[in-house]
């Protein structure tokens, strides 16, 4: 059954006690060892009347020699704000480390659902540059974002991080992918004590059709009309065959419920309320197992979709300085190395670590099944109108069971 429309969006209500305690943890995150045993917006930045500009730091080595007047230039302007679909929480050490790396560019942060962050910023495209408008857009709707910048709203940028970065990973030097992350299934293990355990989609779609009555109202997937990483995610699903739809039939039958919010559908699942949950973000439920949430997680075999958050500067940021800087800290080793030490233990995308957490660490383990979402324009097809909207209507008559 749908989810209220009023319910919290992708990003979530702030913390339950439960979501607290699993986040409250340290400790690094055992991918391999998880995957072998499976198989509404609030800125809170402190975006205040920038001050006098303190003295520039100096750049990181290896970048080019006019990068101190960026650094300045920033300074002056005194802050950046980010839309973003990523929590709060995972980023708050991004945060704290830019404004620490950088005295006097501030970062006002906005935590948003992907629909609401792209209708946000499109109003705001309508209207004369304010100073509180969006400078940089990070988000999961890959498609959404790509569609923003070949609409012209993306400002060209030659970041100098691009050498540390795979090729897949920039297009046009205006869409950035900044995270490598893997769709998979989250089940809740006392109730799948004695049951197999599904590893592909057909074997899901069995597992459902026999306890169609059973489950009824206890799985979960993404509202594709209200998440865009949700319809991102269905859609490349569709592109991989027809099992998406006999998978989305049998979620149909089995009364699936509807949900806009990642972090709740893996809570629900974790406090035993759900059974299991389709096509959810890796990071999230893998991090959250690792602190000793009842979960399991499995990789499809069939295949496994791995999409990355895409960041842009927009082309009329009222701070584009800061918003450089910012990218740039995003994209660089030291970004890089905080989101992958973050609360979600992100898969991040440079070439030149050693991590553990690195995209080809991730392709490694995850061998044939691996099939990455590339940033760039074969992404546009899932938001032309006439498809998206043959799409919904085809998965709305799934969803009737």
């Amino acid at each position: 059954m749908p989810a209220d429309p009023t319910a919290p969006a992708e990003r979530g209500d702030p913390p339950s006690a439960l979501r607290r305690r699993l986040l409250a943890g340290a400790g690094a995150l055992a991918w391999q060892g998880a995957f072998a045993a499976t198989g509404t917006g609030s800125g809170t930045g402190s975006g205040t009347a920038p001050g006098p500009a303190p003295n520039p730091p100096a750049p990181p080595p290896g970048y080019p020699a006019d990068y101190p007047q960026i650094i300045a230039r920033a300074q002056r302007e005194g802050m950046v704000t980010v839309y973003a679909s990523t929590d709060e929480d995972v980023a708050r050490p991004l945060l704290n480390a830019f404004e620490a790396r950088f005295p006097g560019v501030k970062v006002a942060y906005h935590d948003l659902n992907t629909i609401e962050l792209n209708q946000r910023f499109l109003a705001e495209s309508a209207q004369p540059v304010r100073a509180d408008h969006a400078d940089v857009l990070w988000s999961t709707a890959m498609d959404l974002q790509i569609k923003l910048v070949n609409d012209g709203h993306a400002l060209h940028y030659p970041s100098p991080e691009r050498a540390g970065l795979p090729g897949w990973a920039s297009w046009r030097e205006e869409a950035w992918g900044t995270t490598f992350e893997p769709a998979v299934i989250v089940y809740n293990r006392r109730h799948f004590d004695g049951m197999p355990v599904p590893r592909s989609r057909s074997a899901l779609a069995r597992l459902l059709q026999d306890n169609a009555t059973r489950w009824r109202g206890r799985v979960v997937t993404y509202d594709i009309e209200r998440s865009g990483v949700g319809y991102l995610l269905a859609q490349q699903d569709a592109r991989m065959g027809g099992e998406f739809w006999y998978l989305a039939q049998a979620l149909g039958r089995a009364g699936v419920r509807l949900s806009a919010s990642t972090a709740d559908m893996v809570e629900s699942v974790a406090s035993g309320e759900l059974v299991l949950a389709y096509n959810l973000l890796g990071s999230y439920a893998l991090s959250l197992m690792e602190r000793g949430a009842a979960i399991g997680v499995v990789a499809p075999s069939d295949y496994t979709l791995v999409m990355s958050r895409v960041a842009f500067i927009a082309r009329r940021a009222p701070h584009p300085w800061a918003a450089r800087l910012w990218l740039d800290f995003l994209l660089s080793r030291e970004g890089q190395a905080l989101l992958a030490r973050s609360a979600s233990r992100l898969y991040t995308i440079r070439t030149d670590t050693k991590s553990g957490h690195t995209a080809a660490a991730l392709a490694e383990r995850l061998g044939y099944a691996f099939k990455p979402i590339s940033v760039g324009p074969g992404l546009l097809a899932a938001q032309d109108t006439l498809r998206k909207q043959a799409f919904l209507a085809r998965w709305r008559e799934a969803m009737k069971g």
